[in-house]
């Protein structure tokens, strides 16, 4: 059965790089896009940017599912040593808490250009803010787990193939 399975390469992926930090900054652009293109729109009431802040948050919403599951596959496969374990967990709970918020906030914005195409209210613009927030500190956690704790990198898995970390 393992003949099966691809090899893994020095990254410990069957692919060359990892895909869940590409995916995942297609997520952090649009949804920071979305944003600025919403506090532009509603400070100038030019009402188009709002269409464009709408469609960066629905493939933003659509992206973040794609970035989850590379980024659980590769999770997986990183084998993090006990340092990097608490952060990871975090990563991972943000990460999941914020697809499902994304996609709420994006649902809540469907509503709005449904009813009021040329308005957003300033309660939407608060909880897009507190958005950008929490995208903002689960950046901070995933640049943590590459370059403090050096996940899927090769000095790093070696490191753990001769059992050097733990």
């Amino acid at each position: 059965m393992l003949a099966y399975l691809p090899i893994l390469n020095d990254h410990n992926l069957p692919y060359p790089d990892t895909m869940h930090p590409i995916v995942v900054h297609f997520v952090i652009a649009m949804v920071l896009f979305a944003f600025i293109c919403d506090v532009i729109g509603y400070f100038t009431r030019n009402y188009r940017l709002f269409e464009v802040s709408w469609w960066n948050m629905f493939f933003a919403t659509i992206s973040v599912f794609v970035a989850i599951i590379f980024g659980q596959f590769e999770a997986g496969l990183a084998e993090p040593y006990i340092a990097a374990r608490s952060v990871l967990n975090i990563h991972t709970f943000i990460g999941w808490s914020l697809s499902g918020i994304l996609a709420a906030i994006t649902a809540w914005r469907y509503v709005i250009r449904a009813r009021t195409p040329q308005k957003v209210s300033i309660y939407y613009l608060t909880a897009a803010l507190l958005l950008t927030i929490l995208v903002s500190v689960q950046v901070f956690f995933g640049d943590e787990l590459v370059w403090v704790y050096g996940l899927h990198t090769v000095p790093v898995v070696e490191a753990m193939k001769e059992g050097l970390l733990q």
